[in-house]
């Protein structure tokens, strides 16, 4: 079973981007969403939730190039608990985000929109397994003469 979520928060830093040994980009965020509401006095309560997630390859590229702490974000992907033990025994748990997509809101900022590069063969971009990685590829005649494969 798929979990999806949607998260819309600010940056609490700008993304980290990293390389594996293999020499694919990852990039780590913190997004911060905040909850107001009225409680029974009418009075204006605030909460604010933090969460981690993930990126793979452009899109980590492409996210710390674009986006920088502050920036108010809508992210998607679906929610994975990863546990392990401390060195010193205990046990830790933490649930984090793996991203699918990622962009600035627009609902009080605008974007300058740069489509990037093709690379490789077959994945246009368009596509994903669930985690950042390469779709099955597309072929050119799956699209209309005024399509673009994106």
């Amino acid at each position: 079973m798929t979990n999806t979520v949607t998260l819309i928060g600010n940056l609490v830093e700008d993304p980290e981007l990293r390389f594996t040994q293999s020499g694919i980009a990852m990039a780590k965020i913190r997004v911060a969403v905040n909850r107001r509401w009225r409680d029974q006095a009418n009075e204006w309560q605030e909460e604010t939730s933090y969460f981690g997630g993930t990126l793979w390859r452009e899109a980590a590229e492409h996210a710390s190039e674009s986006l920088t702490k502050g920036t108010r974000i809508i992210v998607t992907g679906s929610l994975e608990q990863r546990s392990w033990d401390t060195p010193e025994g205990e046990k830790r748990s933490v649930v984090e985000l793996r991203i699918d997509e990622i962009g600035p809101s627009l609902r009080w900022a605008s974007a300058s929109v740069t489509k990037a590069a093709r690379t490789g063969g077959g994945d246009f971009g368009g596509g994903s397994d669930g985690g950042g990685l390469p779709a099955a590829p597309v072929a050119r005649e799956d699209f209309g003469p005024d399509e673009a494969p994106f």
